[in-house]
């Protein structure tokens, strides 16, 4: 146990201490009193001392009167106590029964146009998750991890406000180019979607993983995996890809690829601006059963005051018993 406000304690000894001296000096002057005043005479007085009966009396009414000071003095320290706010260390490990969610983002030139209206998706999926751990991950000829998953949604939509402000190039760099123009090509969607399924922590848990891909399938340049091979990746992760295109219906062929790439993980393909594809997205992944993840053990303090409190009132009832019974 330990005490918040330890001192409040001596406080509670100082007040003892003090009504103890202040007893002592009214006795003494309470004694004096009446040694001057003119003593009262009792025939006999010494032979009722004298009586079995008296000196019991006169033991019973001593004993609950040194009882009436232990009690009043226990009363006070623990009140002490009390005040003084006793805790107790504690070991919690929290819980976090939710899914993970990567957003993977395409930056290139060719999405330049349609990426601040990505992320105003994004920002909708973000209102109908509660406690799913979300990341953020950016890529065009390399991939950069934005933020990693974390289930704070007053941080995640920060970000993604700060991402979609630089798409308004009011900076000679804006961040969506730093770290993400580091190779050769442009627009490598498979080494995109494949940094973006390594980004998933806590491998040896079962969870429900899903990667949400914002790309044109536009590739310009040699990549290190195809779409497809990417896609058997994020699978054989036991991750499924939600993709959101935003050239869906326009070119059929680039479509077609990306729509069997997400299905073969067990997701599917949307249009960038269907009214459903936010709706689908969201149920989609809550369909998936949601997994507890441990956090890590914290010690915490806590208030224990429950049985100091007891004590408290019993030593103050018992207190009041004995006072009335000497009727004082």
């Amino acid at each position: 146990m330990a005490l918040n406000t330890w001192w409040l304690v001596l406080v509670a000894v100082g007040v003892l201490v003090a009504a103890v001296v202040v007893g002592i000096l009214l006795g003494l002057r309470a004694g004096r009193r009446d040694r001057a005043s003119a003593p009262v005479l009792i025939s006999r007085a010494e032979r009722m001392r004298a009586l079995p009966a008296f000196r019991q009396a006169v033991r019973r009414r001593m004993t609950l009167l040194a009882g009436v000071l232990a009690l009043g003095a226990v009363a006070v320290l623990l009140g002490g106590v009390v005040a003084a706010r006793p805790m107790s260390a504690q070991t919690i490990q929290p819980v976090n029964n939710s899914r993970d969610i990567m957003l993977c983002l395409d930056v290139s030139g060719s999405m330049s146009d349609v990426d601040v209206e990505v992320l105003g998706v994004f920002l909708e999926l973000l209102d109908g998750f509660e406690g799913e751990r979300i990341g953020l991950t950016i890529f065009n000829s390399s991939p950069v991890q934005v933020f990693p998953l974390t289930d704070d949604y007053v941080f995640i939509r920060e970000q993604l406000q700060r991402i979609r402000e630089s798409f308004d190039y009011t900076s000679e760099t804006p961040e969506h180019w730093v770290g993400t123009l580091n190779g050769p090509g442009a627009s490598l969607i498979g080494d995109g979607l494949a940094a973006c399924t390594m980004r998933f922590d806590h491998l040896d848990d079962e969870r429900s993983r899903s990667v949400i891909l914002a790309t044109d399938n536009e590739l310009a340049g040699a990549s290190i995996l195809t779409v497809e091979e990417a896609a058997l990746y994020a699978k054989s992760r036991g991750v499924r890809v939600f993709a959101i295109n935003p050239v869906q219906g326009k070119d059929a062929q680039v479509s077609a690829q990306l729509t069997d790439a997400a299905r073969l993980t067990g997701g599917e393909s949307y249009a960038l601006r269907d009214t459903t594809t936010v709706g689908d997205i969201i149920t989609e992944i809550q369909k998936q059963e949601a997994t507890a993840l441990k956090g890590q053990a914290q010690v915490v303090w806590v208030d224990t005051p429950n049985l100091w409190i007891a004590l408290t009132l019993v030593a103050l009832l018992a207190f009041l018993v004995l006072v009335w019974r000497l009727h004082l």
